[in-house]
């Protein structure tokens, strides 16, 4: 009982867990899928947002020093030096550039030799020699300069645009300083989401335009190191900056890839989306599953109680069947258990005929008869009475054995010794054999060999067997010249123990060596077979964990093979194999 739990158990989980794992996985899988292209298609989104901000912006910061640079190019181009030279001609120019771009904070005109010859601007610089500055050493060489931020004669960071030009009196430098507030803005102006900053550094990591999440100008950007080489185009990527939190990256070269435009998000803000996405699935997932689950369970549990209900009832009829089958085998044997009853029978007959002859002559008291021939007298009727007795278990042998093989029992597995099951088996059926003259030979081992089964369901297999033998055996040969090989063989690499059947009679036709064991299906005369012996042989073989095959022999007859499962004993313990 508590194996046939134990299967339903086993049933029930392997039930419960296909029916989890079959919708679940191609669910789970569905939304994984669609998780991961949704997040692809948002990361390359995302991506390319970045990519097209910092390129239009980089442009936008480029097209906004070049007009300045263009500005001071046409004034310089426009006016002479000693034009420029004079205050209220340079007030002019200067007051006409902070109406075009309020980007201007001063202007000065410079000599050959760094002098600064006129200002216009917040700050007293008339007068400055700078002939030994980089600045005016690149824009005397190149005509045209664009800084970096830096200190200078006023001690603020700021930087400048310059152009050289030639006059009679040899080369002269216009300058102009740009508002760092309102380039500062004006960088900083692009915004995305909540995090999304951008900024300006040189090519040595020095901040050009102050970062909104700190960052001074001329400080030394502390994630340099993360995009420091030089590309050509656009580059984005994402990593982790100083403060360990994930950003998302694009970054751009300006100004002859002296100055780097960054553009930058941190990635939880880029892909809140995403993020919002995977929660829902979350829930989706958690609700889902947990649906799959409680409804697989309830599912689970009806279809096992229809099946122990389908197996009750199966069982049922198995064993209706098996009895049928017990039943058409008795019949089968009554000739023989006829014959094994009438001799024991004839004998007890005969005693009896000679205890009354001489209980008669005891009875007469004949003079002539002496005590000594009295005393043998009822010596024989004491052999007659023994053999009687004889007789009589005999009989009682036999119809037990009938009885035992007829009782309907509850099955019970248990180790049995091939060998002398066997033994018991061929006396059953050796009266019959002997009747239609079939000589019975058995090949069984010396030792014991155990096998795990139902003794009253084996007996009930192999007097089938041993039946059908004596059947093909007579329709063969008449009343002479069959015989019947029982053979028995362990196979201990595979743990099995093989139990044949062999005879030499008519065989069994090529066409029906697949049908042979369905039920209801039989090769004998209408009223000479059920077709259930052999169907039922199968199921109590397979219900023990074995199979049944046969064979035609090569020359006439035969051989049906029993396989089940060997026993080895450890001890006082028996273990299958």
């Amino acid at each position: 009982m508590n194996d046939i739990k134990k299967n339903y158990a086993s049933v029930q989980k392997n039930i419960l867990v296909s029916m989890i794992l079959v919708p679940l996985i191609p669910f789970f899988s569905s939304l994984a899928i669609g998780y991961f292209y949704f997040a692809s298609s948002l990361e390359k989104n995302t991506v390319s947002a970045m990519k097209r901000i910092v390129s239009d912006h980089g442009n936008m910061i480029s097209s906004f020093l070049e007009e300045r640079k263009g500005d001071l190019a046409f004034i310089a181009r426009s006016y002479t030096f000693e034009d420029l030279s004079q205050k209220d001609v340079l007030e002019h120019v200067f007051q006409t550039l902070q109406n075009k771009s309020h980007a201007f904070v001063d202007l000065g005109v410079f000599d050959e030799n760094g002098v600064h010859v006129s200002y216009q601007g917040p700050f007293k610089l008339t007068g400055m020699d700078y002939h030994d500055t980089s600045w005016f050493r690149e824009v005397l060489q190149n005509r045209y300069y664009i800084s970096d931020v830096f200190m200078g004669f006023r001690h603020v960071p700021h930087f400048i645009i310059a152009v050289s030009e030639n006059s009679p009196t040899g080369k002269w430098v216009l300058r102009a300083t740009i508002d760092s507030a309102f380039f500062n803005e004006f960088v900083k102006s692009v915004r995305t989401g909540k995090t999304g900053e951008a900024y300006l550094i040189n090519k040595n990591g020095f901040y050009q335009t102050e970062k909104r999440s700190g960052g001074m100008l001329m400080e030394k950007d502390p994630d340099f190191a993360h995009y420091s080489n030089a590309h050509p185009e656009v580059r984005t990527f994402i990593d982790k900056d100083t403060s360990g939190a994930t950003q998302v990256y694009a970054t751009m070269w300006l100004k002859d890839n002296t100055w780097q435009l960054i553009v930058k998000q941190e990635k939880n803000d880029a892909f809140h989306l995403l993020r919002r996405a995977l929660s829902l699935i979350v829930v989706v997932m958690t609700l889902g599953g947990t649906g799959l689950v409680v409804l697989a369970f309830v599912i689970t549990g009806r279809v096992v109680r229809r099946i122990e209900k389908t197996d009750a009832e199966k069982g049922r009829l198995s064993e209706q069947l098996i009895r049928a089958g017990r039943y058409a085998e008795i019949g089968e044997m009554a000739t023989g258990f006829a014959h094994e009853i009438n001799n024991p029978l004839q004998i007890m007959k005969s005693e009896q005929a000679l205890m009354s002859l001489l209980i008669d002559d005891i009875a007469s008291k004949d003079p002539q008869i002496t005590p000594a021939e009295q005393e043998n007298t009822l010596l024989e009727i004491n052999d007659s009475l023994a053999q009687i007795s004889i007789q009589i278990e005999r009989c009682a042998r036999i119809t037990g054995s009938i009885l035992k093989f007829g009782r309907q029992e509850e099955t019970q597995a248990k180790a049995v010794d091939v060998r002398d099951f066997m033994d018991e088996v061929t006396r059953m059926v050796e009266k019959k054999a002997g009747v239609h003259g079939i000589t019975i030979e058995k090949h069984l081992p010396d030792s014991p060999l155990l096998i795990h089964a139902d003794p009253a369901q084996m007996q009930q297999v192999f007097l089938n067997l041993l039946n059908n033998a004596f059947d093909a055996v007579t329709q063969a040969h008449g009343a002479r010249g069959g015989t019947i090989i029982i053979r028995t063989e362990q196979i201990p690499d595979k743990g099995r123990v093989e139990i044949s059947v062999e005879d030499n009679g008519t065989g069994v036709s090529p066409e029906f060596l697949d049908k042979i064991f369905s039920p209801f299906f039989t090769t004998k005369p209408v009223g000479k077979g059920t077709g259930l012996g052999l169907s039922v042989c199968f199921g109590i073989i397979s219900a023990m964990g074995g199979s049944v095959r046969v064979k035609n022999m090569e020359t006439s007859g035969a051989r049906f093979t029993v396989d089940l499962p060997a026993m080895v004993t450890d001890g006082e313990s028996v273990i299958i194999s």
